[in-house]
């Protein structure tokens, strides 16, 4: 059991801290419920734990080798950040006002930005490089992987509770501006910018917010 417990407290510092998905359960969460975010929460973690599987599986070396990629990943990821602000910075500050056929960010809006991450596969090195070992056969990197989605599931849905205090402290007199609430809109490309950087730049083990 010993085993685990860096991997584990390596898995809850990655999805718990700040970052570019977090801030979007965190603005689905205040603007439309808690089960509004529950898509974005599973098709992210799914996503991170089926790139650490991917990894594992050799899918990271190719990657490495293909520097144009990376660099496709990077400005693809980083648009799609944009586009998911301006939809939410653009949307009617009162979510009852949101005509019915608006699209929210779902499960596979919220699993493509993972997969355009590099920094999401930079977690998937760590873990399959530093936890399970790269001669690892793959029902380890399974294991890492379905245990890393276990533990990004709670960290998430904390986000996702964070956002309903804010919706309940935005609905509790005196009311603050709603357009406060979608300065938030603007977060995740902030939080988020920094993390689109190529992997060829080499590999290095941190715990940054990878998936979050």
């Amino acid at each position: 059991m010993s085993q685990w417990l860096p991997f584990a407290l390596f898995a809850f510092v990655a999805s718990i801290t700040p970052g570019p998905t977090n801030i979007l359960v965190l603005s689905n969460s205040s603007r439309f419920g808690v089960i509004a975010a529950v898509p974005i929460i599973l098709g992210a973690g799914s996503a991170a734990a089926a790139i650490v599987l991917l990894v594992g599986l050799g899918a990271g070396e190719w990657l490495l080798r293909h520097p144009q990629l990376q660099q496709s990943m990077t400005w693809l990821g980083l648009g799609w950040l944009l586009y998911l602000a301006w939809q939410i910075a653009t949307s009617p500050a009162d979510p009852l006002l949101a005509p019915a056929t608006s699209r929210r960010l779902g499960a596979l809006g919220a699993a493509g930005l993972q997969l355009v991450n590099p920094k999401t596969w930079m977690m998937a090195f760590a873990v399959v490089s530093v936890f399970a070992g790269a001669n690892a056969d793959a029902g380890r990197y399974l294991l890492h992987a379905l245990l890393f989605f276990l533990i990004a599931l709670p960290c998430l849905t904390t986000w996702a509770v964070l956002g309903l205090g804010a919706a309940k402290l935005r609905n509790r007199p005196p009311n603050p501006s709603p357009r406060f609430f979608q300065i938030t809109a603007w977060c995740p490309p902030i939080f988020g910018g920094h993390h689109f950087k190529p992997l060829s730049g080499g590999f290095r083990v941190s715990t940054a917010p990878y998936i979050s």
